[in-house]
């Protein structure tokens, strides 16, 4: 029954590929031997081959857009945490001078105040 079927579907595409002009298998295997049978499996076999191979390649590209997605993120997190640490780094570069500008400023205060003491005390 099932050979019935395979056959009457072959038969079917090669009046197809006559009425378009298309090399058919009957054109090249006498009918009844079966050879029709195993063209036809044997194409199936290789639409589903192709078709499986197509879909393991689309889905290795989508794991390859993921992983250079991820490395995309992880990038511009790395570049976040930089430039938070550079912005630390200058505020706290900035606090000190600030601090050492405050005490250079005390200290020559606290001399000049010493010195002008001494001087009044030593001339009076």
């Amino acid at each position: 029954m099932l050979h019935f079927k395979v056959v009457s579907l072959v038969r079917y595409l090669n009046l197809i590929g006559l009425a378009t002009g298309t090399t058919t298998t009957n054109q090249i295997v006498s009918p009844n031997t079966g050879v029709e049978a195993i063209a036809v499996v044997a194409i199936v076999i290789v639409v589903l081959v192709v078709t499986v191979v197509a879909v393991l390649v689309v889905v290795l590209l989508v794991l390859v857009a993921l992983v250079v997605v991820v490395i995309v993120v992880v990038v511009a997190l790395v570049v976040v945490v930089v430039v938070v640490v550079v912005v630390v780094v200058v505020v706290i570069v900035a606090a000190a001078a600030v601090v050492v500008t405050v005490v250079v400023v005390v200290v020559v205060v606290v001399v000049v105040v010493v010195v002008v003491v001494v001087v009044v005390v030593v001339v009076v």
